[in-house]
């Protein structure tokens, strides 16, 4: 089985780059009809991947005319960046300044010098555009339950909205618990002293009151469905991670699917968005053991609402270097070797093969050859490199779980920005 796959990976594999550019030409020709294309990275601490998707973005972006990205972070903090992008935001002199809104642990995946550049093209990119052409840059993660409030009571304030009490309401209930969401799944699960009813209620009528709000700033009401969301589904998530580990996977995945449902709503039928996530999040979850526990993602769920025409999957991978990640949940970050990809894996055939950066396409003539379920290497936050093999290798039918794989034979870790830290 390893050498025929070997082989075809020789026989399809594309340089990356062609003198020092990148060669992205098959890439977009093959996705050229995508609604949504999805870009992965197997950790959350490498240099190449946050580059590569960059470069690839812009061109999506200058090219192809795609409308927004959507990554795997906090709405409110995405929201300062979006704004400074789209010069909207005047408290922030430059990227480096906007990247800090991200606090959150672990705030190296967004707060790093990789995406400076990238946020200057952007703003720049945006200049002379009209409101409505201006790409954005968006936040779909669930985490933000407080910040969240905090943005909802804000709106509901400066435009004297009659929903103001019943988030006033919300806020108080979850007020004794110090911004501790351990500590309200804890009393959620356990206690059944929750928070459900009144968020329930907030984002009701929220929701069917949207039409009457009025908006005080650029693209309010969309922060405040989108903040809604948020609050509605993190508190459920909150609740269910303490004791149904699965279910709040599911939960959150499909929360990023209803945010970029209402981005794509708000630029319209013609919009095309950019996804930037793990690719534990972007590769269809059917492709991999996780269905065996009946978990869902991003991936898996914008192809059964689109069709699988409409969504383009890129994977990323790589076979050794350095990595920022922490030896366990709030500590301090670190780099780390990435040791050599473990024998029999998809990085091991991908390297053997030559150990070049490339691409690989997925189609109907090879993917015959590549229909094995074969160990694929993901790295969290979360790293040890010593006892990877334990865990760390998803068994996964490549071309069933993606379109496209981008791979980096030998990375680097991110540098990541002196910022201001909250631990949840």
């Amino acid at each position: 089985m390893s050498v025929e796959i070997i082989e075809a990976i020789k026989k399809d594999a594309i340089p990356l780059k062609h003198k020092e550019h990148f060669n992205f030409k098959a890439l977009l020709d093959a996705s050229k009809k995508a609604k949504y294309i999805l870009l992965g990275e197997s950790s959350h601490g490498t240099s190449e991947f946050y580059t590569t998707r960059a470069e690839l973005s812009k061109t999506l972006i200058k090219d192809k005319g795609f409308s927004f990205i959507v990554v795997e972070g906090d709405w409110p903090a995405c929201q300062q960046v979006n704004r400074y992008i789209k010069g909207y935001e005047h408290d922030y002199k430059n990227a480096r300044e906007a990247l800090t809104a991200f606090g959150r642990w672990p705030t190296w995946m967004w707060a790093n010098k990789e995406l400076i550049d990238f946020v200057e093209w952007l703003k720049v990119h945006n200049q002379g555009l009209p409101p409505e052409k201006r790409v954005g840059f968006y936040g779909m993660d669930v985490y933000s339950l407080w910040e969240s409030m905090d943005e909802i009571i804000k709106y509901l304030e400066k435009t004297d909205a009659p929903e103001l009490e019943t988030a006033k309401k919300a806020f108080a209930c979850f007020e004794p618990f110090n911004r501790d969401p351990q500590l309200y799944g804890v009393s959620g699960s356990f206690y059944r002293e929750d928070c459900k009813e009144e968020v329930i209620q907030l984002l009701t009528e929220l929701t069917l009151k949207k039409k009457a709000h009025t908006s005080y700033y650029e693209e309010g009401k969309l922060n405040l469905e989108v903040n809604a969301l948020v609050t509605a589904n993190s508190e459920n998530y909150y609740r269910t991670m303490v004791t149904h580990d699965n279910e709040s996977w599911n939960i959150r995945d499909r929360h990023m699917v209803e945010v970029i449902n209402s981005i794509a709503t708000y630029y319209g039928e013609a919009a095309k968005g950019i996804v930037w996530a793990h690719n534990t999040h972007v590769g269809d979850a059917r492709a991999t053991d996780m269905a065996d526990e009946e978990l869902v993602n991003v991936g898996q769920l914008l192809r059964e609402q689109e069709g699988n025409e409409n969504v383009f999957i890129v994977g990323f991978g790589t076979h050794r270097g350095t990595v920022i990640a922490a030896d366990e949940w709030g500590v301090d970050f670190e780099r780390m070797l990435i040791p050599p990809a473990q024998s029999g894996s998809w990085e091991d055939f991908m390297h053997q093969a030559n150990p070049h950066d490339k691409v690989l396409l997925f189609h109907k003539t090879n993917r015959a050859v590549f229909n094995k379920k074969i160990g694929h290497r993901a790295i969290g936050v979360v790293y040890h490199p010593q006892y990877e093999h334990y865990g760390n290798y998803v068994p996964s039918v490549l071309p069933e779980r993606y379109d496209a794989f981008i791979y980096i034979n030998s990375t680097t870790a991110l540098e990541p920005l002196e910022v201001e830290e909250v631990v949840l």
